[in-house]
């Protein structure tokens, strides 16, 4: 088994690295694929540089493999990290949206409960007791209720 290792050379790194991207796409999540490409890249240096004895042998071979996995992780590790800087920061956050937002009642807020529509949502609302038509200002969100107050 050990002569079989040393003597498949850069076709193991091939399949080694084929397989490694098919499971990604059978697992995705960005793991597998780096490893994969340091495979191929291990097999590219090997298919290059095979007249040399140094790179020839399978230890090189297994360095080669780790140093440029490790350099895939962290090429991907940058370039798909998840705290960029966002134009909108507040995309899925909708109610950070509406707080600070002006809004005109369309219905009465009694007994200190209300609704309001926000672009196309009806929100529940809580503040002081304002006739139709007040314009308000959103201060606050608190367990699925709008807090305002008269503008």
């Amino acid at each position: 088994m050990f002569d079989l290792l040393m003597t498949l050379g850069a076709w193991n790194w091939v399949v080694l690295g084929f397989i490694l991207l098919l499971l990604e796409l059978i697992f995705p999540g960005v793991f597998f694929v780096w490893f994969g490409l340091g495979a191929l890249l291990t097999a590219l240096v090997s298919l290059l540089f095979y007249h040399l004895p140094w790179v020839a042998s399978w230890e090189m071979e297994v360095i080669f493999f780790l140093i440029f996995s490790i350099i895939m992780v962290l090429i991907g590790r940058n370039f798909f990290r998840r705290d960029r800087e966002t134009d909108e920061p507040l995309l899925n956050r909708r109610t950070d949206q509406i707080i600070g937002k002006r809004v005109v009642l369309e219905e009465p807020v009694r007994d200190g409960k209300g609704r309001i529509r926000v672009d196309d949502t009806i929100w529940r609302i809580k503040g002081p007791d304002l006739p139709e038509g007040t314009e308000v200002k959103v201060i606050a969100f608190d367990n699925g209720v709008f807090t305002i107050e008269k503008a």
